[in-house]
């Protein structure tokens, strides 16, 4: 019968249906009696009732109840699920929704039904990567979580079910097979959960990427950049390969050719092909000219298959090189020169008089209107030796006027005849010092490189350009990075004779002035030469504070750390390629207007 108890926590932890035992001080026997409250609405425990909750088979109910346990245990009924007949195979199992066995439930119901256990997979054999479609590849080694979720990506209908287990089944790497074995659960016949396991197998085919059908392929480029300068050197092209190689202006093209007169690079896209046109007109004086020429054409879907090439071509003024300004251009800077030297050029050039110290700088967009070229490069210079400098103390930035007495270095021994000139690093210098200037009283001066004067021009004796040093060894400890250019076909240059050669001197030359000119250093990436280092520690080479250091260096794998480094800008020149700075930058935006700017003391 009901028993009431009114004891403070009993309604805060029993419920309907719950199993308790209690002391009773009406009831003669002592033992604990086991009541229920299934069929109760509310069960009250009087106050001469003492109710406990049941706990679980293997728990007490706290320390003093331990013997007590194990006799509810005994006497509280067992609740088990009725047991039926398999309405297939007649096995008794336990009841549920399906009256059937598993066996039974497996063999007639199969949640696997609509996804495939045959697949493919699309993988490039020259990048290694797998294909997801449409058109994403993706790189992924074999039994990596990467494979198995592109695996499991070409699973169709797995989104019906309940996805529990996928792993790789081992195949031999080169049977072009991949195996996964999925685990999946679905809910059959009013509730019954079952559960099955199967193989997918997938079959590797090969299929090149389109990257990879651009790289090898000759005509699939989108666009091409021709970068030629009309010069008779390429180190003006050697040092524009090492401002790609820092800049990483190159990881976009597809194919690069080096030429005669220039490079030629392949794009899959018009849009690399303009960013590396932008990044050209931000490092070098240039103009260029866009064409475009049609494929195919679809008439069905109005398209248009477009390869498109641009042309771009650098001025052919490079560093050090003695130049004859145009009238025109001499205007503009009020009378400057005209016999000026070509000192710095970036996306500006920078002229300085050495008569005068003048310095002006000129934009491209004002050089092509009055375009020129130089009167003699710096191969065409004689080494002089410095007698006496006197300073004046006219200075502008690392340049100061100063008026130096020279000697023929190879005349010295039979002639004594000396020239007095003015130059523009009198700072520099020093008596005894030996100078690499223009020898113009051994000059014959074409009419057409004197840009529009008369022959009754006047030009100085000697003209100064750098100071040279005397190397001692010729073991370097640093080396460069080249990039992996497709030279002229071999035909052609069996009718070159001495190209080898002549390339082999220009290179020795751009590594010299490498050597020479600290700011042209800073505008690139000189690694550490282990082979020279490790036959011992350099010698000290010459007098030049300019040398490379050891702390100029990179290690070979410190160039993945320095990627921000290399977006600040170029700095340094040589052969024509400029260095670029922020000032500077500040000038050529200030320059589109067809203005100049010019530098420098009074006459």
């Amino acid at each position: 019968r009901p028993q009431l108890s009114r004891h403070p926590y009993c309604l805060n932890f029993i419920s309907l249906g719950d199993h308790v035992f209690f002391f009773s001080s009406s009831n003669p026997n002592p033992s604990p009696h086991i009541q229920e409250t299934r069929n109760a609405e509310s069960f009250l425990c009087l106050p001469h009732i003492v109710v406990f909750k049941m706990a679980d088979a293997g728990m007490g109910f706290g320390g003093g109840f331990g013997g007590v346990q194990t006799d509810m245990q005994q006497q509280m009924p067992q609740q088990t699920l009725p047991t039926i007949l398999c309405c297939l195979c007649g096995v008794p199992v336990v009841a549920n929704p399906s009256n059937m066995c598993a066996n039974c439930l497996s063999s007639q119901v199969d949640i696997t039904e609509g996804i495939p256990k045959s697949l493919f997979l699309t993988w490039c054999r020259n990048c290694e990567r797998y294909l997801i479609p449409p058109k994403t590849w993706v790189t992924a080694a074999l039994e990596s979580r990467e494979l198995l979720n592109i695996c499991l990506k070409r699973v169709k209908g797995l989104n019906k079910v309940k996805l529990v287990d996928a792993a790789f089944v081992w195949t031999e790497p080169h049977s072009r097979r991949v195996k996964v074995k999925i685990t999946i659960q679905k809910e059959v016949f009013n509730g019954a959960i079952l559960q099955q396991s199967f193989v997918v197998e997938y079959v590797v085919q090969y299929q090149m990427c389109l990257n990879c059908q651009r790289t090898n392929s000759d005509v699939t480029w989108k666009a091409c950049v021709q970068i030629r300068q009309r010069a008779d050197h390429k180190r003006t092209f050697l040092y524009l390969e090492q401002l790609m190689l820092k800049h990483n202006a190159h990881v976009n093209t597809i194919n690069i050719k080096e030429l005669n007169t220039g490079l030629d690079l392949y794009y899959s896209h018009r849009s690399h092909a303009l960013k590396a046109v932008d990044f050209l007109n931000n490092v070098v004086p240039l103009r260029y000219k866009a064409s475009e020429h049609l494929v195919s054409h679809d008439a069905s879907s109005n398209t248009f298959n477009y390869k498109y090439s641009f042309m771009a071509e650098i001025a052919p003024v490079c560093r050090n090189d003695l130049v004859v300004l145009p009238p025109k251009v001499q205007a503009h800077f009020g009378g400057m020169g005209p016999v000026v030297i070509c000192t710095k050029i970036s996306n500006v050039l920078q002229f300085v008089d050495p008569n005068t110290l003048q310095v002006a700088t000129l934009n491209s967009t004002l050089y092509w209107k009055s375009p020129f070229r130089s009167v003699a490069q710096d191969k065409h210079g004689t080494e002089f030796m410095v007698i006496d400098v006197e300073p004046s103390h006219i200075t502008y930035g690392k340049f100061m006027l100063a008026e130096v007495t020279l000697a023929r270095l190879r005349d010295m021994a039979t002639s004594d005849q000396q020239y007095i000139v003015r130059t523009h690093i009198g700072n520099l210098l020093q008596p005894g010092d030996t100078v690499l200037a223009y020898d113009l009283t051994t000059f014959q001066i074409a009419e057409g490189d004197l840009n529009g004067h008369k022959h009754n021009l006047e030009f100085p004796d000697v003209v100064i350009i750098k100071k040279t040093f005397e190397k001692k060894h010729k073991r370097r400890i640093w080396k460069l990075k080249r990039l992996d250019m497709e030279e002229e076909e071999a035909e052609q240059k069996r009718k070159k004779k001495g190209e080898a050669e002549l390339k082999q001197v220009e290179m020795e030359r751009f590594l010299n002035d490498l050597e020479e000119d600290k700011e042209m250093r800073h505008a690139i990436n000189l690694y550490k030469n282990e082979e020279a280092l490790a036959q011992g520690p350099p010698s000290e080479i010459d007098e030049n504070e300019d040398n490379v250091r050891m702390d100029e260096l990179l290690d070979e794998l410190e160039e993945f750390a320095i990627g921000g480094e290399g977006a600040e800008g170029a700095e340094g020149v040589e052969g024509g390629v400029p260095e670029v700075r922020e000032e500077e930058m500040g000038e050529s935006e200030e320059m589109m207007d067809g203005e100049h700017v010019i530098h420098g003391a009074p006459y």
